[in-house]
């Protein structure tokens, strides 16, 4: 009885793969060299795509990831355009009452927060007694800022709408002023100066990992009242953050939060609205086609470095068959086909290209979660970037190996017979 063909086939494939393990035995620094190349390559493109997976994960964590989803409400596109747009110029700021108009007339929103940015680039530094802060930023919010976004207060308490609306000189420090002027001591209850003006601390934030390291905790927080009545200059820019009510879209709150403020506002029918508004979701699409752009960047210089091990591949077994011309010419006379000189290189070429593949994989994978670690990036694998890891590495070996094998299957069985 016959043996099924495919059967055949596979017994030949793994003949091939034998043989192939038993060159990388024979030529041990050749062989070496080339799963080395390929090894490298592919460890620089995994490492990158984990670390970026990793960078997107903590911009998510950082930037995106409030505690629930929210819209913002300014005064001009802060994703693709300046305030000092031509159509934007003239708009009146966002105030602390179209706020609260959102606040009482809404009946989609769960948190409406007031604030004010300070865009002007002014900085202050914080002193308490012979102590002092490097220049940091002041913000003024509303008392619902806390339960919108992932500040956490580790001491004391956030101020409440009270103290907003009797603009209180109190203060909530964030990890890195709390460390630099009340190392060791509870700073809840002590007074802090900025300018010329004193301050009550009334709590300090938890220390946050964030992707822009210690700038990420160098702020504080005071009453939009307070700062109003403080520190606000020309520049500043007064910005409504509504977080919806628990099952609202974002889509519907949004639609609310613009007929509602068009009519506070006194937007002319027909007109363009006198504010933006964008949703969370748009602040993390927009960082992630930043990201992924320079991800892609990255990968396609990191694709050099295999596309330099694939050449390498194709110089090795050129060697390779000239090498072994006398042993071709023997196989050829003793009825192998071209096409079966033709798989047995080929085979010889992915097989040792995938080895190197999968020495790349762990080598990228380990230098991966070294950096995420040193950055205090999550560390993240795709299995999908790993298989394609393996199967690009083995694509390497047959692209880079055809013309080498191709060539070995067309020798002429006497000249390579010749062949010393």
């Amino acid at each position: 009885m016959s043996e099924p063909k495919h059967a055949g086939n596979a017994s030949l494939m793994l003949e091939n793969v034998r043989q192939a393990l038993q060159v990388l035995a024979v030529h041990k620094l050749r062989s070496s060299l080339l799963i080395l190349g390929v090894a490298i390559g592919v460890a620089s493109i995994l490492a990158v795509v984990a670390i970026l997976l990793g960078l997107s994960e903590k911009i998510d964590d950082d930037f995106a990831a409030a505690d629930q989803p929210y819209i913002s409400v300014t005064r001009y596109d802060v994703l693709s355009e300046g305030r000092g747009a031509e159509r934007v110029r003239n708009r009146p700021q966002l105030t602390a009452e179209d706020a609260e108009e959102l606040r009482a007339i809404s009946e989609l929103a769960s948190w409406v927060d007031y604030r004010v940015n300070n865009e002007s680039g002014r900085m202050y530094q914080l002193t308490a007694g012979s102590r002092k802060t490097q220049p940091m930023s002041i913000v003024g919010t509303s008392e619902a800022f806390p339960n919108m976004h992932p500040f956490n207060v580790e001491h004391g308490r956030f101020f409440t709408r009270q103290e907003v609306e009797r603009r209180r000189p109190v203060i909530v420090l964030a990890w890195g002023p709390s460390e630099a002027l009340f190392p060791n001591v509870d700073p809840v209850g002590r007074t802090v100066r900025a300018g010329e003006r004193e301050y009550t601390v009334i709590g300090t934030m938890a220390r946050r990992r964030t992707l822009i390291g210690a700038m990420g905790d160098a702020f504080a927080i005071i009453p939009h009242t307070t700062y109003h009545r403080d520190f606000y200059a020309d520049g500043d820019e007064g910005q409504i953050v509504v977080s919806p009510a628990p099952g609202v879209s974002l889509d519907a709150a949004a639609e609310e939060i613009i007929a509602i403020l068009r009519v506070v506002r006194h937007d002319r029918v027909g007109a363009e609205s006198s504010f933006e508004v964008l949703s969370s979701e748009a602040f993390s699409e927009t960082l992630g086609r930043v990201t992924g752009a320079v991800g892609l960047v990255l990968i396609i210089i990191s694709s050099i470095g295999l596309l330099v091990g694939g050449i390498g591949v194709m110089n090795i077994m050129l060697v390779s068959v000239t090498q072994r011309t006398h042993e071709v010419g023997i196989r050829i006379a003793l009825g192998a086909r071209r096409k079966d000189v033709l798989t047995q290189f080929l085979v010889e070429s992915a097989t040792l290209t995938g080895i190197g593949g999968i020495f790349g994989i762990t080598i990228g994978l380990g230098i991966a979660y070294a950096v995420t670690q040193a950055l205090r990036f999550p560390f993240q694998t795709s299995p999908l970037w790993i298989a394609i890891a393996v199967l690009f590495s083995a694509g390497i070996g047959i692209l880079f190996g055809l013309y080498p094998a191709n060539r070995a299957a067309r020798m002429d069985p006497i000249e390579a017979l010749r062949s010393e």
